[in-house]
């Protein structure tokens, strides 16, 4: 059996995009992995279904599935990603689109190859936790900007900091049952940023997270009196854009902006 799909990269977060609005498609874990392999398969940090919305709540819906073949209830580079394919397949008018996620409904508003994307209400946030490591305490912070998100503050962080520090905080008992994703943030201006994230289900670190841009951003106003809006700069050399209301660590209205680029098309046989 031959899959037509379409890799995109939403600042090189990459995912493989396929239409299945006629609901015939039915992945099992093992494919997902094989597909979103970078040495046996076509290379992508998670796989999006494009799917009809049963639930009349939203215009379209997607399945969203992690390199590991695990489900994530939302990603905010897979979002953008996820909205300029639905433009590339539909005839949809207007510039703005609507589809649901395990998260909730999130709203994309076209901006040429830029897309911003409302994220779901913040919920969970803890500012100033001290968490016993390896390498000592740690003062982590943490939010849900749709899945759970650690942050930590630093200067320039290395990539062994990242993958050795990431991998145990991700499945610390802090975060059970779940774990988490974590971000280390460097100030690198006012309203201004570096993030580095190491993904769960990805299990390593990705050149952009948007939902742990989102978070180090929200938990920036919080820690050090960031306002909205701010901006983010990532490992794969993009800037993002986080904006927000509300105040006291309240967030709403929060809306993320960034790059969704074509890579290319094919079809790989399953």
């Amino acid at each position: 059996m031959f899959l037509e799909f379409t890799k995109m990269n939403g600042a090189g977060n990459d995912f493989i995009l396929i239409d299945d609005r006629m609901g015939a498609l039915h992945l099992t874990t093992e494919q997902i992995v094989r597909l979103c392999d970078r040495n046996r398969g076509i290379g992508a940090d998670g796989l999006i279904l494009l799917k009809a919305c049963s639930s009349g709540k939203a215009d379209w819906a997607w399945d969203f599935y992690n390199s590991d073949g695990s489900t994530g209830e939302m990603c905010g580079n897979g979002a953008r990603c996820f909205a300029r394919f639905v433009q590339s397949r539909t005839s949809m008018d207007g510039g703005s689109t609507t589809f649901e996620t395990g998260a909730g409904v999130i709203t994309a508003q076209f901006h040429g190859e830029r897309v911003a994307v409302n994220l779901t209400d913040p919920k969970d946030l803890r500012v100033g936790d001290s968490v016993r490591l390896s390498t000592g305490v740690e003062t982590i912070h943490s939010i849900n900007t749709g899945v759970p998100h650690a942050v930590i503050y630093g200067a320039a962080f290395e990539k062994g900091t990242v993958l050795k520090t990431g991998a145990e905080v991700r499945r610390h008992a802090h975060f059970a049952p779940r774990g988490t994703n974590v971000n280390f943030v460097q100030i690198t201006g006012p309203n201004e940023i570096r993030v580095r994230t190491f993904e769960r289900g990805v299990e390593g670190e990705t050149l952009a997270c948007g939902t742990g841009v989102t978070a180090s951003a929200l938990i920036s106003a919080c820690v050090h009196g960031f306002t909205s809006p701010v901006r983010v700069l990532v490992l794969g050399g993009d800037v993002l854009e986080v904006s927000f209301g509300g105040s006291g660590g309240r967030f709403d209205s929060v809306k993320l902006t960034g790059p969704a680029d074509f890579v290319f098309t094919g079809r790989v046989e399953i």
